[in-house]
């Protein structure tokens, strides 16, 4: 009499392991080969909810994992990219491409004596996958072909696992308890709490499905059984992303409640449905065995049904969400650092992304502090300052929790290209955390006049305001640059630079003569000079920026930015020479012709 034992139980769960471990090496080699373009879109997403539904199902095929797809979408919504509205239809959407798994592993039924057929069934197809996959890892130098290699071994593994699962389990077919326990499985209640269950605990639908379809290999399961268990599948993979909400803002924990609600009150009236044709009508096939297609297609036909019923109502579903998370003060404003949401990390790409559009949050607080300490040596303004030092601390803020997330991200498994942004983006960060500690020199340079009763003169303050005005060209020149990624722009910064020098050192020569003749006071004078001197640090600074964005968008165009830098300091770029006299122009011009008194 067959038997299942120890060693049976041990193969089960390492054919699990291996299944798993394969589904994570494709999602991950497609994320990768993405370059993060796919999670992208979904910043971008309308109210259109049959447009949010679509790229949902593109994402969650893309990843292999509705639970990743959910938990990204979270993390959008709590970082305040994403409405409560538009996530919802993301949420469908990801019900429908987690689908994918169950008909990739269906390939398993084909039959045929066509030799090129029985070349694409999965038995033969995946231990190729694989071989292919390890030569082109082994062998290959691109980032891309390495993906492709990635995605190769995962589809060879996680047959393997699905084959591994299927022996462990084939003599559980002739084990009356084994048809047994499957036969009160046809109770629905019972049904969808034990897939529900199953779901939960490893955290993902597409794996419990897997599960299920090895164990449609030993022709115990029937239809009444299986229907059920999917069902409740879609339930059980509701906790990843509840997790996910644990310590997130109020809209965030709501689109966790959704994409409860959603699955819920779908399976409950899946299920209603389900049986009322069954006990009315009947289908013929009902204590039929079921096999992979089959449970492929009813997971498929399930959530297709579920989403389209459901389109209708995503206002309804919004406000059970809204009722269930109560809000008394209103929606809630992202925190400082939000888009640097942990929950990113499950997709490097998107971390990155919103690591970008921190440093960019960073250069604009810079920027916009530079802009009003310029304005404190005309009219100081003590709530000015305080608006001025509060957009510091939020910088230094930013800084921190910026490195600690790539650090953190670091850690990941990175392709190269990946791995140098992160290098450059905390090389970034420090540059424009620097403007902005320049800019705060310049504040208590002013302050300390204004604590004096002192004003610079109006030739100085002149001269201070075209300085100024190159100054703020190139902060916004560094910071479309870095916004942009577009070496147009990137290269105008050294030009403006060396004007921004050029115009420190005949502006500090100029005020010392001044104060060798007695025209300014000693007092003034230091001031002056340390403002110029922050102003000069200042454009070194956006030059630094425009070197490191040259170092990583020039690499990926053949660009060597060692050799560019020399050859500009040598006057031996046209677009060098035509923007410094153009600049020379604009700002230096306007100092020459203002008068040195």
């Amino acid at each position: 009499m067959a038997s299942f034992g120890f060693f049976e139980i041990v193969s089960l769960l390492g054919g699990l392991a291996l299944f798993l471990y394969g589904m994570n090496l494709l999602g991950g080699g497609l994320e990768k080969l993405s370059g993060g373009r796919m999670e992208k879109i979904l910043e971008s997403l309308t109210n259109n909810v049959l447009k949010s539904v679509a790229f949902g199902a593109l994402i969650t095929a893309a990843v292999q994992s509705s639970s990743a797809t959910t938990v990204i979408v979270v993390g959008l919504v709590n970082a305040g990219i994403l409405k409560l509205r538009q996530a919802i239809g993301v949420i469908m959407g990801a019900n429908i491409g987690t689908t994918i798994t169950a008909h990739i592993l269906r390939l398993s039924d084909i039959s045929s004596d066509n030799f090129f057929v029985n070349l694409l069934k999965p038995s033969s197809l995946a231990p190729m996958a694989a071989l292919i996959g390890i030569l082109l890892m082994l062998v290959c130098k691109k980032a891309s072909q390495k993906d492709w290699g990635q995605i190769l071994i995962g589809f060879g593994i996680l047959f393997t696992g699905m084959f591994k699962m299927e022996e462990s389990v084939s003599g559980l077919q002739n084990l009356p308890q084994f048809s047994e326990a499957f036969a009160t499985l046809s109770n629905p209640i019972l049904g969808v709490l034990v897939g529900a269950l199953v779901t939960g605990i490893i955290q993902s639908s597409a794996a419990s499905i897997g599960i299920l379809q090895a164990l449609s290999s030993t022709g115990v399961i029937t239809f009444a059984a299986a229907f059920p268990i999917i069902m409740g599948q879609n339930i059980g993979t509701c906790v990843t992303p509840m997790l996910a909400s644990i310590g997130a803002n109020k809209n965030a924990k709501r689109t966790a409640m959704v994409h409860f609600y959603f699955n819920l009150i779908g399976t409950v009236v899946f299920l209603i449905a389900t049986y009322a044709i069954q006990y009315t009508v009947g289908f013929p096939f009902w204590d039929s065995p079921i096999d992979r297609g089959g449970i492929a297609n009813f997971h498929t036909i399930f959530n297709v049904t579920v989403t389209l019923l459901f389109i209708p109502f995503t206002g309804v579903l919004e406000k059970l969400a809204c009722a269930t998370v109560r809000d008394k003060n209103g929606e809630e404003a992202p925190a400082a650092g939000a888009l640097l949401d942990e929950r990113f990390m499950v997709s490097p790409g998107m971390a990155l992304n919103q690591a970008r559009n921190t440093v960019v949050q960073m250069a604009k607080l810079a920027r916009d502090n530079f802009a009003e300490c310029r304005t404190l040596f005309h009219k100081y303004d003590p709530k000015l300052v305080e608006r001025i030092r509060e957009n510091e601390n939020l910088i230094d803020k930013m800084e921190d929790m910026l490195s600690h997330y790539l650090l953190k991200l670091a850690e990941h498994e990175l392709t190269e290209p990946e791995s140098r942004l992160i290098s450059e983006l905390l090389q970034l960060e420090s540059e424009f955390e620097r403007i902005g500690d320049y800019s705060i020199n310049m504040q208590e340079s002013a302050q300390e006049l204004y604590e004096r009763g002192l004003r610079f003169s109006d030739t100085a303050l002149a001269e201070l305001d075209t300085i100024c005005d190159a100054v703020q060209e190139i902060i916004e020149i560094s910071l479309d640059a870095t916004e942009s990624r577009d070496l147009r722009k990137t290269i105008d910064i050294e030009p403006l630079e060396e004007t921004i020098d050029l115009m420190q050192e005949t502006l500090k020569a100029r005020h010392i003569e001044r104060l060798r003749q007695g025209l300014c006071s000693v007092d003034a004078a230091f001031p002056f000079v340390d403002t110029l001197a922050n102003l000069e640090r200042i454009s070194d600074h956006c030059s630094n920026v425009g070197i490191y964005l040259l170092g990583h968008e020039g690499d990926k165009r053949g660009l060597d930015r060692h050799e560019y830098v020399r050859r500009i300091h040598r006057g031996e770029t046209e677009h060098y020479n035509e923007k410094f006299a153009f600049y020379e122009q604009k700002y230096y011009t306007r100092i020459k012709e203002q008068p040195a008194t």
